[in-house]
């Protein structure tokens, strides 16, 4: 899903539409909002950041309760689902590879559907679109099934994300494989840690589609079922390829952990051997070199290359011996 972030993108617009036509207009402030609303048809308005006022503005026009009001300001919500008299509340978590993560909240009136985003930028670029070129279904539906078609667009980019997501640990395999890599801990710690916020993203909005499905509400009509169905069954899907790629990073951690110690035990090997090779020859450098006076082998002229003979032949042996019993 494409997060547009262009000066060009207006702070607040309202778009109109109807089987016969739409248009779309920006606006300066909620007054401007409000007065290009569209009472023959359907009107989408759409904040294009979390402003204060403007929130507090069209809470005011649409009788929004103030704990709405609350979750939208509140960037921290768990994406949920929630039935007032007058208006649906979702709020669901937008996911981009270049900006991270962005709450969106929507307000489903009878004929207003109000988007509130988090960041600058357009979320729903091709959505337009699809209203303005009347391609699709959009303009011949109310304002739930734009609901609908933001929600299933918020989906879409979960799947872009997790196809970036399975090249990412496909890499990180080849480099588990390879030699040494100072960084891959660091990386697949990252990539976990995206894993786990889409977690938390993807599996709240799962129940608040079914609730969704199963909503008994007049703002919704009754053959918007399959729709949110199929988006329900996308929104599992996304969960299922959430959980395989935490258990393949989980798999990944285990063969880094398992070459990290070969390759740790290998040099503790050879350490090892180097160390129990040089013990007799350090007690043999050590007995001659005390200095003593009465010491019958330091008399003879040829001590020292014997001393040195002894002490590689016991090197060689020790080698030899080693090798026969396959520890090098």
């Amino acid at each position: 899903m494409p997060n547009d972030t262009g000066a060009d993108i207006p702070a607040m617009s309202i778009i109109g539409y109807d089987p016969a036509g739409a248009w779309e207009r920006p606006a300066a402030n909620t007054a401007e909002l409000l007065e290009h609303r569209n009472p023959a048809g359907n009107t989408w308005i759409n904040i294009n950041t979390l402003d204060h006022d403007a929130v507090s503005a069209l809470a005011a026009e649409y009788r929004i309760h103030p704990l709405t009001v609350e979750d939208i300001l509140d960037t921290d919500q768990r994406p949920k689902a929630e039935e007032f008299d007058d208006y649906l509340f979702i709020t669901l978590k937008a996911v981009h590879r270049e900006t991270g993560y962005e709450q969106i909240s929507i307000i489903l009136t009878e004929d207003t559907l109000i988007t509130f985003q988090e960041k600058p930028g357009d979320n729903f670029g091709g959505i337009r679109k699809r209203i303005m070129n009347n391609a699709g279904r959009i303009r011949r539906f109310g304002v739930d099934y734009l609901a609908y078609a933001l929600m299933d667009a918020v989906a879409d980019g979960y799947f872009l994300v997790l196809d970036s997501l399975s090249d990412t640990i496909e890499a990180l395999e080849d480099r588990t494989s390879g030699d040494t890599d100072d960084c891959l801990m660091a990386d697949i710690q990252k990539t976990k840690q995206i894993l786990i916020h889409l977690r938390r993203s993807i599996w709240p909005l799962r129940d608040s589609i079914s609730r969704l499905i199963h909503s008994d509400s007049s703002l919704l009509h009754e053959g918007l079922a399959p729709f949110f169905q199929d988006l329900h069954g996308n929104i599992i899907q996304a969960a299922e390829t959430i959980e395989s790629h935490r258990e393949l990073i989980a798999g990944i951690i285990e063969v880094n952990l398992s070459s990290v110690s070969n390759r740790t035990n290998r040099i503790m090997k050879v350490l090892t051997i180097i160390s129990t090779i040089f013990i007799p020859l350090t007690f043999i450098a050590g007995v001659y070199g005390m200095n003593f006076t009465h010491m019958p082998e330091l008399h003879y002229a040829y001590s020292y290359p014997v001393i040195w003979g002894i002490m590689i032949l016991i090197a060689a042996g020790m080698l030899y011996f080693f090798k026969r019993r396959r520890w090098i």
